[in-house]
This record gives structure tokens, C-alpha cells and sequence, in this order.
């Protein structure tokens, strides 16, 4: 496959970027697209002009770090992370746009590399439980209904890449944080820190700058693990209980 690459090129997060063109031939359909990319970095170098930055870790699917908008649309033209995206998606001859990530609460460091340390900082607000010293408990000590394990493990997928702020057309994180709220809240185990789980972690994405939820639904639309869009609606009836409880008391 001949394709023609639109890559966006910033220096960094203080320069100004653009959308560079680059030519590349011989890539099979088999190959992932990092692995696309991968190739024309190579040519780069060769060349001796700098090579592409981008991020990427696991290229399992699992991370969550190989994040790109690919002609227009977060993880590209399937819904899966841009790692597992193979290039038999593409035809030959095709123009393929590639950019990072867009939105204020993560600001470009290079190249299609964005700062998403935002949503580290909300996981540091509350994504935790409480768990006391000595030996583990018994596994089974604590009984969970199958309903709300199953639920805990639909919002435990969430592997923070970022998809549903870059879809959304507000930049917001609510499925993120819902994903992260939801997960603990509804075991036992979450308890403890239930109320103050809730308020902590949408505080700290409203003061990281992410935009407000409209409910538009692209969020979960792009989400490669299929957080559903009622995620959202659950961590808005959490924050309530929540605010109502520590209003009265």
C-alpha cells in the first residue's frame, strides 16, 4: 500500500505546530497502524529529519496510551485502540490525517504526544478503598450480588486513554470519572470512602479544566472498551446522594 500521512508536528507545548506530509509505500495491511508509523520513522531518520513522536506502551489494547485522532476520529475508523487498528482498515492510495488528542486539560508536550496526567490527578482524588493492615481477608468474606459485580467489572475496563474527552465535543471527562467512580462505588468495599469518592473526584475534574457533559453520547461512542453512556447518569445520582448527605450533616 502507497498512502499519503498528514501528521500533526508541534515542538513542543509553547511552539506553534502543523500538519506535515509525508509519502509512504510498501506497508501491508497486516501491519498495525503504529507499526505504520513505525516505518515512516524509520524513513525519517534515515533521512536524518526528526522522527515522529508518539506514544505507545503495550500495543495490546490495554494501556491506553496510544492515543491519536485518525481522520477525525479518536483510535481511527474502528472502534478499538489505535494499537490493535491494522491497516487493511485503509485502502492504498489513501490520505490519512493523524493528530493528537484535542482538548485544554491535555496540552501538547510533542508531536501527537499530549499530557494526560489530568486523569491521574483525578484517580489521586478517590479511586481508592480503604484497606486495613495485617493479613489479606478471606476472598469470600465480604459477599458481592453478581448484578453489581458485573457492573463494577463494566466500569473496571476503563483504561484511561482518553478517547471520550477527545470525542467529545465540550472536551469533557465524565465517562472517564464516572468509569472510575462507578467501579468502586458499588462494592462493598468502596464504601467508606462513597461520599467523599464522588465530590473529591468531580472536583478535581472541574478544576482540571475539562468541558461539561451535554450528553451528546460521542464519548461512548468512542470508548474502545464500551463504557456505556448511562455510566454517567449513575455518577450524577452518586454526586447528589453525596451532596445532599454532607449538606444535612
Amino acid at each position: 500500500m502507497k498512502l499519503t500521512l498528514r501528521v500533526w508536528r508541534q515542538k513542543n507545548a509553547d511552539a506553534d505546530g502543523g500538519m506535515s506530509t509525508y509519502e509512504v509505500d510498501g506497508i501491508s495491511q497486516d501491519m498495525s497502524f503504529l507499526e505504520m508509523l513505525d516505518t515512516l520513522n524509520e524513513e525519517l531518520i534515515l533521512r536524518g529529519d526528526d522522527p515522529v513522536a508518539f506514544d505507545h506502551d503495550c500495543r495490546e489494547g490495554i494501556c491506553g496510551a496510544c492515543s491519536l485522532v485518525i481522520n477525525g476520529d479518536a483510535h481511527g475508523p474502528e472502534r478499538t485502540t489505535t494499537c490493535q487498528l491494522h491497516m487493511r482498515s485503509f485502502r492504498d492510495g489513501d490520505t490519512i490525517d493523524i493528530e493528537p488528542w484535542r482538548a485544554a486539560a491535555f496540552p501538547v508536550v510533542k508531536d501527537l504526544v499530549v499530557d494526560r496526567s489530568a486523569f491521574d490527578r483525578i484517580i489521586q482524588a478517590g479511586g481508592y478503598v480503604s484497606v486495613p493492615t495485617g493479613a489479606a481477608p478471606e476472598a469470600h468474606a465480604t459477599p458481592v450480588p453478581k448484578a453489581d459485580a458485573d457492573a463494577a467489572f463494566e466500569h473496571a475496563e476503563c483504561i484511561g486513554c482518553g478517547a471520550c474527552v477527545a470525542a467529545c465535543p465540550n472536551g469533557s471527562a465524565m465517562l472517564f470519572t464516572s468509569a472510575k467512580v462507578n467501579h468502586l462505588n458499588v462494592l462493598p468495599q468502596g464504601a467508606p470512602e462513597r461520599e467523599t469518592r464522588v465530590l473529591d473526584m468531580v472536583g478535581q475534574m472541574d478544576d482540571e479544566g475539562f468541558g461539561g457533559c451535554t450528553l451528546t453520547g460521542e464519548c461512548a461512542t468512542a470508548c474502545p472498551k464500551g463504557i456505556p453512556l448511562p455510566s454517567i447518569a449513575a455518577m450524577n445520582r452518586e454526586w447528589l446522594r453525596a451532596t445532599r448527605k454532607v449538606s444535612r450533616g
